[in-house]
């Protein structure tokens, strides 16, 4: 897209978004630096899911979202398909489908109408498929998968878009602890290697304090802090936001959020 490498990936001023007449996010500004990674974070019900929605525009929303420059609505659907690859916290599963099918459906937009896909396609799918561990799993059916396996296959599909932006809803959900912790580590690579912009709602604030360059706080549809994570994640606004007695632990530059009983 022209301009990629000088414009921000997405710029959001004044963004309220919500469904039908119940509006549920407020206001929302803030700006994703073109190789960044912003994570989401905030309590339940907070709106991440509906921002990330609006960043892919799959949701109505008011002011203003720019992709890489370019207003997100002038966009033709099959450019903004090439560019944004979204991984939806519950996505619709086509139980038929084997997994190395379903991830090829992640090329569907480099096709043409009448194209078939080809060598390279069948070649991003297996590179995708070897980078979420699901090269055993390729002939299985998707419905005779674990739920963590699905996610799984889900985030291949998103990878063999091959888009320059990812927009990832609880990328990690299902997943255990080793997965959870080399789907991070996987993303953050392409981010490296490709200069790929993530954007990700995340639940565990130590994951994305470890992995995002910056964080946005959502709370009640609005943002209440948006900056490094360092800056985000202080004791009293975890505290007042989660309404949970936390801990907020500084090692090796790194940032620990660890929940503390309250015992009275």
């Amino acid at each position: 897209m022209t301009g990629e490498s000088r414009s921000p990936a997405l710029t959001l001023s004044e963004v309220s978004a919500g469904y039908g007449d119940a509006p549920v996010l407020h206001g929302i500004t803030v700006t994703v630096r073109a190789g960044g990674w912003l994570a989401v974070v905030g309590p339940n019900g907070a709106g991440k899911s509906t921002l990330l929605k609006s960043m892919a525009g799959l949701a109505h929303a008011t002011g203003e979202i720019l992709l890489f420059g370019q207003t997100l609505g002038s966009l033709p659907r099959k450019r903004l398909a090439r560019t944004i690859g979204y991984a939806p916290q519950q996505p619709a599963i086509p139980e038929g489908l084997t997994v190395t099918d379903y991830v090829l459906l992640g090329r569907t937009p480099h096709l043409g109408p009448l194209a078939r896909d080809g060598s390279t396609d069948h070649a991003v799918v297996a590179d995708a498929l070897t980078r979420m561990d699901l090269t055993a799993f390729a002939a299985r059916r998707l419905h005779t998968l674990s739920g963590g396996e699905r996610q799984r296959a889900v985030l291949a599909r998103v990878l063999a878009q091959r888009a320059s932006v990812l927009l990832l809803d609880e990328p990690t959900t299902g997943l255990d602890l080793g997965h959870a912790q080399a789907l991070l580590e996987q993303v953050d690579q392409l981010r490296a290697t490709h200069g790929l912009t993530v954007v990700s709602t995340v639940h565990d604030l130590t994951s994305a304090a470890q992995y995002a360059e910056d964080l946005l706080l959502l709370s009640g549809g609005e943002a209440v802090a948006n900056g490094r994570p360092a800056e985000v994640l202080t004791t009293r606004r975890i505290e007042h936001h989660y309404a949970a007695t936390v801990d907020v632990l500084h090692r090796d530059g790194g940032i620990v959020v660890a929940p503390r009983r309250d015992r009275g």
